[in-house]
């Protein structure tokens, strides 16, 4: 198939340069997703079904078999020979079950090491008298070691993480995930499947993959690539709305009054600031006459576009063609017999443009959100009635800035910039939009994201036990409204794929602490010695980087997760025993398979082991109890073959 698209001669087809570059950019990215990937089978499942489907079904036809894989293989006569998974025809591989066979004689799986064929296992799924059993390479290639980016999970995928996957595109599914229960696979193979399902229209609107951070994005960028897709966009928040340059932090008070939807009143307000009423009539000279709108017919436009909420830009432009348009009625009054050239030519006049700009200002978003946090009067006249003295005073900066290039903007400040651009002109929609770890996000930003998905849908994944910010999601209705999206279904993924159950029993007696609403989670994973909880009376850094030694003495990746002020300690540490030791987001290799991670940088990341420094010092590094319990919840979650806790300090009495 590669071979094919590399060998089309497009030379005498296209009619011009530009369809020519066109049809060469579309081949060229139709070879790239046709590359080899040397570790990534084909094909991982055969169905048998009982009767023949499509064009076998002809009368004493015996039944179809499918090969179901990451993506249509055809042979070289065009006949397939792999359907690709998110084909109809392939969603009874993920569906049926004994209960309900679905038409399926025979469910194949196939078992692969490094990309080689090692085992096959059948389900004979319409044999009454066949003992139901687990799937032994279902369970072997979940607990595969995990080195290197996230895979995807074609594979293994479960019937309930089938129907979020497949759930129709015009809507938005809000998915509630405990760790471990696959959330964010769930939501890169929905982008995956609606590509193929509705590519024409989520082609030309786009998608986009937001993640927390850097780190999370790096961690699972190979994924739709292995599935064959290559233009799915990625991003964080802040690489959303970044219009202007952060330089600064804010404290955490402030951070939360600047995320509060209420600032979206407050800039409404401001922006809409500088409209004035007239004074004086407008007075356009054409030829030999003059004309002249009265004050209270100027008065009127401006009351009348004021009062229709649409954006402060487009009723600017539209402003002097309203003027425009009066003078031309007087015109047609007086006898002549005026076209549109003329009310254009009006609209441009000097004197209609200067009734605009005396009465409806240009306004750039960066340099009022300048003015809102360096000038207290305008901030008061603003927020009257919507925030306290104290919060005014709260979000105001000690030292103003002079200019939007050395003004000591921070992440919150960039989103108010944000939202004030689309109140001046309208953010472009996405067709579909994935919003992963987003019980993180504050109202503000929940607006931001939804300025992106207006026209399209949305898949919202999160699990409000991992809020670790102190504007984090209270409930998944109020941020979806945030969002734009009151409407959105929640599904709760409560069964883990990833996380031992030892590990995720240990780490939910955090739950009536941290998000008392939610249903402890439960793992598929029953092994036993997955947790081990140390006390070190002595040298307690010593003991961490033994217990480094020992997880990397086994197969996979290692985690060594701290607190963010013990990592210069470890660095020196990992340094001195010429231990190599990675970033968050950088490859494992064969020389270096562990990774040193701030816990303010864990949230969903995994490592086949993880060893946990400290628990006391990851509750005690954020600015509350409760959200430090959150941070070591996610902390302690990130394993999936073992977990290994060192502490020399008590451990958090919520943790029995």
């Amino acid at each position: 198939m590669r071979e094919d698209a590399e060998q089309l001669d497009i030379s005498d087809v296209a009619g011009t340069w530009v369809t020519q570059q066109v049809l060469h950019d579309q081949i060229q990215r139709r070879i790239a997703a046709l590359a080899d990937l040397a570790d990534t089978p084909l094909f991982f499942g055969r169905l048998d079904f009982l009767r023949a489907i499509g064009e076998d079904a002809s009368e004493g036809a015996g039944g179809s078999r499918f090969y179901i894989g990451r993506r249509h293989v055809h042979d070289a006569e065009g006949d397939p020979m792999v359907i690709d998974w998110r084909a109809p025809v392939s969603q009874t591989f993920y569906q049926a079950s004994r209960k309900d066979p679905m038409d399926i004689a025979k469910r194949r799986r196939f078992g692969y090491t490094g990309g080689e064929l090692t085992a096959y296992e059948d389900e004979n799924l319409s044999d009454p008298a066949e003992i139901e059993q687990a799937s032994a390479l279902l369970a072997a290639e979940i607990e595969k070691p995990r080195v290197g980016p996230m895979r995807d999970i074609v594979a293994t995928i479960q019937p309930e993480q089938d129907e979020i996957v497949r759930a129709d595109v015009s809507g938005t599914v809000c998915v509630q995930g405990a760790p471990g229960t696959g959330k964010t696979a769930v939501g890169l193979h929905r982008v995956a499947y609606l590509l193929y399902a509705h590519r024409e229209r989520l082609a030309k609107a786009g998608t986009l993959v937001i993640g927390p951070n850097s780190s999370f994005l790096s961690y699972i960028e190979q994924v739709l690539p292995a599935l064959g897709e290559l233009d799915v966009a990625q991003a964080t928040v802040q690489q959303l709305v970044a219009h202007v340059e952060v330089r600064a932090q804010d404290a955490p008070e402030a951070a939360v009054i600047k995320g509060d939807a209420r600032l979206a009143e407050v800039l409404r307000r401001a922006v809409r600031d500088g409209i004035t009423m007239p004074t004086e009539p407008c007075m356009v000279v054409r030829g030999s006459r003059r004309w002249r709108v009265p004050v209270y017919e100027l008065i009127e436009i401006i009351e009348e576009l004021a009062g229709r909420e649409i954006r402060y830009g487009a009723a600017m432009a539209a402003l002097p063609q309203r003027i425009a348009h009066a003078v031309l009625l007087k015109m047609e009054q007086g006898g002549e017999a005026p076209d549109d050239r003329v009310q254009d030519a009006v609209a441009r006049s000097r004197e209609v443009k200067a009734v605009v700009k005396a009465c409806w200002p240009a306004v750039d978003p960066a340099k009022l959100v300048l003015r809102l946090l360096g000038d207290a009067e305008f901030l008061a006249r603003c927020a009257e009635g919507i925030l306290t003295p104290e919060e005014q005073a709260a979000i105001l900066w000690p030292k103003p800035g002079r200019s939007v290039k050395t003004a000591p903007w921070t992440a919150a400040d960039a989103v108010l910039v944000d939202e004030a651009t689309d109140l001046v002109q309208r953010t472009p929609s996405l067709g579909h939009v994935v919003l992963d770890e987003a019980q993180d996000l504050s109202p503000m930003q929940y607006r931001a994201v939804g300025r992106r998905c207006t026209t399209g849908s949305a898949t919202v994944l999160g699990d409000l036990a991992q809020g670790t910010t102190p504007w984090a999601t209270a409930s998944w209705p109020e941020a979806l409204r945030h969002l734009g999206k009151d409407g959105a279904h929640v599904e709760e993924l409560t069964t883990g794929f990833r996380v031992p159950e030892q590990v995720i029993s240990y780490a939910s007696r955090l739950l009536p602490s941290i998000a008392p609403g939610l249903a402890p989670a439960t793992s598929i994973r029953t092994g036993q010695d997955t947790l081990a909880i140390r006390r070190v009376a002595e040298d307690l850094t010593g003991a961490v980087l033994a217990a480094c030694r020992e997880a990397l003495g086994r197969e996979g990746s290692t985690g060594l997760i701290a607190a963010d002020d013990r990592l210069q300690a470890l660095e020196a540490a990992l340094h001195a025993a010429g231990m190599p030791f990675l970033t968050p987001g950088t490859e494992t290799t064969a020389e270096a398979r562990l990774t040193l991670v701030p816990a303010s940088l864990a949230k969903g990341l995994e490592y086949d082991y993880v060893v946990l420094d400290e628990p006391a010092a990851v509750v005690a590094g954020e600015p509350d109890r409760r959200t430090g319990l959150r941070r070591l919840y996610v902390a302690l979650t990130r394993a999936v073959s073992g977990l290994t806790v060192l502490h020399a300090e008590p451990l958090p009495a919520e943790l029995g």
